[in-house]
């Protein structure tokens, strides 16, 4: 990676973006550790980061709150000044066959999941528009590729950050700033331990590698795409899940 360069990685307190976070922290100048709630373990990052040799700052926000993640602009603009690296990782899944599905459980994911992408690329889009080597990396999903059972809310907001993936990298181009999507199959977290075992076992049968991913598979190709190394590479959908089919 480039050097002198921070990053911001949303929901950085745990599972992929905490993975992404301190790889990122091992290769990178600053990283600002986003948290909406966890603060015990956004704090707990970014020692993990500093003992790595990295600088991390904890940062509270809830990403699906505009004037929040406004807040939390201005304060790392005071900090440590502009972003050049927007991971827009933050997610959250309300799990619900479709036919029992309230409204309120669909506008929450897409609040999160889709708002909060909005929120932050809105809030940097000028320091990653302005930065010489500025980068967008949202983080997708194989469910957004494929679908999953009771999951419309969260496919839907995962299947268009594809669109708004390639858009963005479209209105950054001309700048040479570059936006891509990283889309993980099932990555070995507490969400998936959450997942019954007759379940998780169906799911390794589709899945060529025949195992789960681990954090530092997902989190070590979003190294490779902040880097300057993937400069001649946006508006991609990287599909990072074991060679499922799509």
């Amino acid at each position: 990676m480039s050097s002198n360069q921070t990053c911001l990685v949303t929901g950085a307190s745990r599972g992929i973006g905490r993975g992404i976070a301190e790889e990122l922290g091992r290769h990178n100048e600053t990283i600002i550790v986003n948290y909406r709630s966890s603060e015990a373990a956004a704090y707990d990052t970014a020692r993990a980061i500093k003992d790595g040799g990295g600088t991390a700052i904890p940062l509270q926000a809830d990403v699906s709150n505009r004037k929040e993640v406004e807040a939390m602009c201005d304060r790392i603009h005071e900090l440590v000044g502009p972003v050049d690296v927007l991971v827009n990782n933050a997610g959250v899944t309300v799990d619900r066959t479709f036919s029992t599905m309230t409204r309120e459980e669909w506008e929450h994911v897409i609040d999160v999941n889709l708002g909060g992408v909005f929120n932050c690329t809105s809030a940097f889009f000028d320091d990653i528009r302005e930065s010489d080597d500025g980068r967008v990396i949202n983080i997708s999903s194989v469910v957004g590729q494929q679908g999953n059972y009771g999951q419309a809310n969260y496919a839907a907001t995962k299947s268009g950050l594809f669109g708004f993936t390639r858009t963005i990298a479209l209105e950054l181009a001309q700048t040479e700033s570059t936006a891509n999507c990283v889309a993980p199959g099932f990555v070995k977290t507490d969400m998936l331990e959450d997942v019954p075992e007759e379940v998780k076992q169906k799911i390794l049968q589709r899945i060529p590698l025949e195992r789960f991913a681990e954090v530092e598979d997902i989190a070590g190709i979003v190294r490779f795409v902040a880097s300057e190394d993937s400069g001649y590479m946006t508006g991609q959908i990287l599909a990072v899940n074991g060679g499922m089919e799509w």
